[in-house]
């Protein structure tokens, strides 16, 4: 089990806990939980008003709530936004949303109590996930409505995912052997409000689109070597002298996929062709780009995942609990739409690549890698399936960070729409996934075509990874069942980060 301390996480621990790694707080989170929550309680007792501990919310933040009303009030706002639509959130992402919001707890400035935080514990250490609806936030004030979807299993509303079965969250919480959660002074808010519905699905996002970036890096290879296309753009000098990390670290990559290649060697010296299309020669420059947008995106989550994102927040050394905007998720917004725009491209050149390799003028390989073209149609509506994607994922793409509406009476007048962002570009990310298994169905099948030269080491590992997947194209077959299982193993990682 990790052990996390909310003040040190990075990329590396967020893929652990996204991959489902075991987790609860270090002793040092539990010490600052109840700090403050015993300043609230002092706050509290001195009787001045503060946002959200005794007053209500929104528009409503003027009305001041008296002592013995003050945890009706909580658990009315939990009831209240628990409000969601639309398909429930993958229980994957709401294991990765919970430990979100015991890692901003954590960090000692929310103000609620010890047994809150054993509360989502027990949910993690029990793998009871609460269905979770996966539209209703507009990413400010805070995911509101998801996180209230998580709040009210703890209060015994709504339903549970409990190791697989689907249950009521009141015989969710009596398998726990734990009575529904009354909630104290400021709670309500403190779970609600924050962005780890959005920072989750962009995590999300970001882990699937670096499993898609590696994959294309090792399709783009094996197509250059299926085309017999050149590795000279791939010269370590071209991508120094522009100086972009991105290329300089793809041009590397395909360097070292292409070395050794017996194809490559057989045209180096006599090639007829003066230069490759874009997106084959490009790949350092397009795919380079896109690798910066999603490690600057990374950086940005990584930040977020631990983030103080509740309102108001309590700063104990000096009993005082200051409202402000932390709750607004602008920067995951952005990194949002960074990772469905950097995916998008990568989609696309994917899609290029393909589309030369079925083309017999732009590759010299038979129409539609097929040996019997006219009875059998080979690649043909492959590559179609792949520009249906890539289409697809275009209209996506569109920010969704450059859009608001005013919301709450016009209270909260300005919002960052950033789980929106984040589910397009998990979206964007899978049809991805889709578009490169489709490239290393035509790749495979091209580098065949120059036998008995031989790929290199590295992309013959590859190749068989395919083949074990889908065998050679000897006649027209139902392509649908291997299509799919590709586009799994390039989601779940099976081509590794340069391909081998």
């Amino acid at each position: 089990m990790l052990t996390l301390d909310p003040q040190s996480i990075d990329l590396a621990v967020l893929e652990k806990l996204w991959a489902g790694e075991a987790s609860r707080l270090d002793s040092d989170a539990m010490d600052r939980v109840r700090q403050s929550s015993a300043a609230v309680d002092r706050i509290v007792a001195g009787g001045g008003t503060v946002y959200g501990v005794n007053t209500g919310f929104g528009l409503l933040a003027n009305q001041r709530i008296p002592v013995e009303r003050l945890a009706e009030l909580q658990r009315n706002l939990i009831l209240s936004h628990s409000c969601g639509l639309g398909d429930p959130i993958p229980r994957h992402v709401v294991r990765l949303m919970i430990v979100l919001k015991l890692l901003g707890l954590g960090r000692g400035y929310s103000g609620v109590r010890p047994l809150v935080v054993e509360a989502l514990q027990a949910l993690l250490d029990a793998d009871a996930m609460p269905i979770i609806p996966s539209q209703g936030s507009v990413g400010a004030s805070g995911d509101l409505a998801p996180l209230a979807h998580l709040v009210a299993a703890l209060l015994g509303k709504g339903r549970v995912d409990f190791a697989g079965t689907v249950m009521s969250a009141a015989a969710a919480l009596k398998k726990l052997g734990r009575e529904p959660l009354e909630l104290g002074p400021k709670e309500g808010l403190a779970l609600i409000n924050g962005t780890q519905a959005s920072t989750a699905i962009a995590l999300d996002a970001v882990f699937l689109g670096q499993r898609v970036f590696w994959a294309a890096i090792a399709g783009g290879a094996l197509s250059v070597d299926a085309l017999k296309g050149s590795v000279k753009p791939f010269d370590e000098r071209i991508s120094q002298v522009r100086g972009q990390p991105g290329q300089i670290r793809v041009a590397a990559a395909l360097r070292g996929l292409l070395d050794g290649s017996e194809i490559l060697s057989s045209h180096e010296c006599c090639c007829s062709k003066v230069q490759d299309p874009y997106s084959f020669r490009c790949q350092p420059q397009v795919m380079g780009a896109a690798l910066d947008l999603l490690t600057n995106a990374g950086r940005t989550l990584e930040i977020e995942a631990a983030a103080v994102t509740d309102n108001p927040i309590v700063f104990g050394d000096d009993d005082i609990a200051i409202s402000g905007g932390n709750f607004h998720a602008q920067p995951v917004a952005f990194a949002a739409d960074m990772i469905a725009m950097a995916l998008c491209e990568v989609g696309s050149l994917s899609e290029r690549r393909t589309s030369v390799l079925v083309d017999p003028k732009m590759s010299g390989l038979p129409a539609f890698l097929t040996d019997d073209g006219g009875v059998n149609s080979g690649l043909m509506i492959p590559q179609v399936t792949a520009a249906a994607l890539v289409s697809e994922n275009k209209s996506l793409a569109f920010p969704a960070s450059v859009d608001s509406i005013p919301t709450s009476a016009g209270q909260e007048d300005h919002v960052s729409m950033a789980p929106i962002a984040a589910r397009k570009a998990v979206t964007i990310a899978r049809n991805a996934g889709g578009v490169i298994a489709i490239e290393l169905i035509a790749a495979a099948q091209g580098v065949d075509y120059h036998s008995p030269l031989k790929t290199s080491a590295k992309l013959q590992a590859l190749h068989g990874k395919v083949r074990a997947l889908s065998p050679r194209l000897e006649t027209d077959r139902y392509w649908a069942d291997e299509m799919a299982a590709l586009q799994s193993a390039v989601l779940t990682g099976e081509f590794g980060e340069t391909g081998d």
